[in-house]
């Protein structure tokens, strides 16, 4: 049966009418369509730059020793870090990292670990004013595999009084024997510089944390090894994992390993007194 003229051109104007609002125009698709891999990298890398420049900028603005410093931050923060520490002194923000200048009446204290003892480190540093020098290893240390190879690196001149360490969550993973043997070989280095070393057990990890909670036994496990290690050569134990434990639900991020400015601030005064009883000791004798 024939359609009629009318109905030939009502059935027109509806798909038109759909074609004009399922389509979008041409500039509404230009303004949704994704940006393609080779344009965000070079938006990516021209960010970079500029941030590269303006932070050159201003290391030209300080003096000798600190900008010697700032050299070796941006040989040893790694791509992740470093950009984040840049904007950070950029914008004037005090970081973990900034530079100490020493009070040659001081002793001098170095702390070594992952992102969790960055945390703590400003903490540690305010409640040793007037009492230490408080600087950290310019990295964020990671594993046993690594600070085989950085070691050195990280403790600079050598000269220190005190150097308080750790390594354990990077290490969740490491066969048990080798996370020994690690540690053994770490402690002779660094007795050979002198200080008088304070081990500070792993931070303990929540139940519900994203790689389940063979972690927590992982870590555990491997703070009981570091405990007979530094029993067998003699290092102090900073029990960090039994003195924030009780802490846990309030100080430690929700299904992180990291903590809040609550959990940093408990963290570093626990640091400080073991840095100051550690300190006091070696007055005494």
């Amino acid at each position: 049966m024939f359609r009629s003229a009318y109905d030939v051109r009502s059935c027109f104007v509806l798909f038109a009418f759909i074609t004009l609002v399922a389509v979008p125009s041409r500039g509404e698709d230009q303004k949704t369509e994704p940006t393609n891999a080779s344009e965000a990298a070079a938006k990516k890398a021209k960010q970079a730059a500029e941030l590269n420049q303006k932070f050159a900028a201003w290391k030209a603005t300080l003096s000798p020793e600190q900008q010697a410093w700032e050299t070796v931050l941006e040989e040893n923060l790694g791509g992740f870090y470093l950009p984040h520490y840049q904007k950070a002194k950029l914008q004037g923000t005090i970081t973990a990292w900034d530079y100490v200048t020493d009070d040659p009446k001081l002793p001098r204290v170095l702390l070594i670990g992952d992102s969790v003892s960055r945390g703590y480190t400003l903490a540690t540093r305010n409640a040793l004013a007037g009492k230490a020098n408080v600087h950290r290893a310019p990295a964020n240390c990671g594993p046993t595999a690594t600070a085989l190879k950085q070691l050195d690196v990280w403790l600079g001149d050598g000269n220190w009084d005190v150097i308080h360490f750790n390594f354990g969550i990077h290490d969740r993973r490491t066969p048990t024997a080798d996370y020994a043997a690690r540690l053994e070989t770490l402690v002779k280095r660094l007795q050979k510089t002198g200080a008088k070393l304070i081990w500070a057990s792993t931070t303990p990890v929540p139940s519900d944390w994203k790689e389940g909670p063979s972690i927590k036994t992982a870590i555990e496990e491997r703070n009981q090894i570091a405990e007979r290690v530094m029993k067998k050569q003699g290092v102090a134990i900073d029990d960090l994992f039994t003195f924030i434990t009780p802490h846990q639900a309030e100080a430690q991020n929700p299904k992180d390993v990291h903590f809040n400015e609550q959990g940093y601030e408990l963290l570093g005064s626990q640091v400080a007194k073991s840095i100051s009883q550690t300190l006091e000791q070696s007055d005494s004798k």
